[in-house]
């Protein structure tokens, strides 16, 4: 009988007491933004992001993912892209990152290749997975390079050829559209199955070399605007796998899409868009092809895209609207079509309105929590383009984690650390968009 009121007793306290939620909180860290300068300011270091402005931000983080390294294009091995920011000794920074694991000894810290960063002589990704001994210079050297500097594993980062964008056409359009596909159409990628296999196999090879080595993982990311069905053999390489993030955002920039704006992330499929272009389709799709769902994570992007409007634009603001390009670069991040999220909330405030500013951003909200948050300013008649934004808020993030959840996902990756307000400047709270993602899952 004491047993049994025993084991009673200790039920009733794990119910009142339950264990912590698991999921995953994959924190990128883009270490670009260490020489990131802010102009027109007394300050210009504040756009800076050294390592221990990531201290803040690591009680939330199960694991912290550090990009991006690359490919030599004439040897094929992984190496880093900026050494003296990485590996030499006035900087460090491999090593600075690593040795946060001492004060959070639950995270976990890989080494990400490719990841969009590697620009020199792109073709190589493709050119690698057609050689084994391409592949067995890059795993030899990619676990070297891990292990010298005390990184947890590596993450598969590779960059894919991309899907050509595809507008949003009235009917008309769309018939006619479909007549021409009838007629064939030039793939992206000429040997894409080759290059399937050829990844599959590198996955194969990577995971080999990496448990050879203590608790080592091995992680991919699907960038953005990539077509997975192309080119990850889900059932070939999903036990290989520890984690695939699925960067689900960028279905609309003003890259592919100037002279049409339009929710960059939408959760779900937006009335009269394409059907893939959605953070639920591209989950559908790896768990469809038998990915347990406890290892997909959800990518949630920290900045935001913007489009110049004109004179042909809707005033309503309702997406999808015409554009006129990118919009203007903001103070930090200095390029065209992009704002981290502390300039996108500044530009939400504009407290006494002064003489000379522009008008800030309406902001437009989502009852649903099914596409995402908007804001815009319309032209004025001095000729200054209006803007519109597509954006992640803390709402909106804590929305995805909330979707998360209820799909028994593996976790959110926030992408990446720097475009958060990490300084504080929004509300006074750092990070809020990961706070808020932690929070909710």
């Amino acid at each position: 009988m004491k047993i049994l009121l025993a084991f009673v007793g200790a039920l009733a306290l794990a119910v009142a007491n339950p264990p912590p939620n698991q999921g995953k909180v994959i924190c990128y860290y883009d270490s670009k933004s260490y020489v990131r300068e802010f102009e027109g300011c007394i300050y210009p270091a504040q756009a800076r992001m050294l390592p221990l402005d990531l201290d803040p931000a690591l009680s939330f983080c199960t694991h912290l993912v550090y990009g991006y390294a690359g490919i030599q294009p004439d040897t094929y091995k992984m190496v880093s892209l900026n050494e003296n920011l990485d590996v030499d000794r006035a900087h460090a920074n491999y090593r600075a990152i690593t040795n946060f694991k001492t004060k959070y000894p639950g995270l976990k810290v890989l080494l990400s290749v490719g990841g969009d960063a590697d620009n020199e002589e792109a073709q190589k990704y493709n050119l690698l997975l057609e050689s084994p001994q391409a592949r067995t210079a890059f795993v030899n050297s990619g676990v070297l390079l891990a292990e010298q500097h005390g990184f947890d594993g590596v993450d598969l980062a590779w960059q894919f050829p991309r899907i050509k964008p595809k507008k949003i056409r009235s009917t008309f359009g769309s018939i006619w559209h479909g007549i021409k596909k009838t007629f064939g159409t030039t793939p992206v990628d000429e040997k894409e199955a080759e290059h399937r296999e050829g990844f599959t196999a590198l996955v194969r090879e990577m995971k080999q070399a990496l448990s050879l080595k203590p608790n080592m993982q091995l992680s991919v990311s699907v960038l953005p605007n990539v077509n997975a069905s192309i080119y990850y053999d889900v059932p070939a390489i999903i036990n290989l796998v520890d984690i695939v993030n699925l960067h689900a955002y960028d279905y609309f920039t003003p890259a592919r899409n100037p002279k049409e704006a339009d929710y960059a992330a939408p959760t779900y499929k937006p009335q009269n868009r394409n059907e893939l272009s959605n953070v639920d389709a591209a989950i559908s799709y790896w768990l469809t092809a038998g990915a347990p769902s406890n290892k997909i994570v959800v990518g949630i992007a920290t900045f935001a895209r913007t489009w110049k409007l004109d004179s042909d634009s809707e005033i309503s603001g309702v997406p999808p609207i015409h554009t006129d390009g990118p919009g203007e670069a903001g103070p930090y991040t200095k390029t065209e079509g992009l704002l981290s999220y502390p300039e996108v909330c500044a530009k939400l405030i504009n407290p006494n309105h002064q003489k000379g500013m522009r008008p800030h951003l309406r902001k437009v909200t989502d009852p649903s929590k099914r596409f995402g948050t908007y804001a815009f300013r319309l032209p004025d008649d001095n000729g200054d383009p209006g803007l519109w934004v597509s954006y992640e808020d803390p709402d909106t993030a804590g929305q995805k984690a909330s979707y998360v959840k209820s799909k028994n996902l593996g976790g959110v990756s926030i992408v990446d650390l720097s475009m958060d307000d990490f300084r504080g400047l929004c509300t006074g709270d750092k990070y809020p968009i990961l706070r808020a993602a932690k929070y909710r899952l």
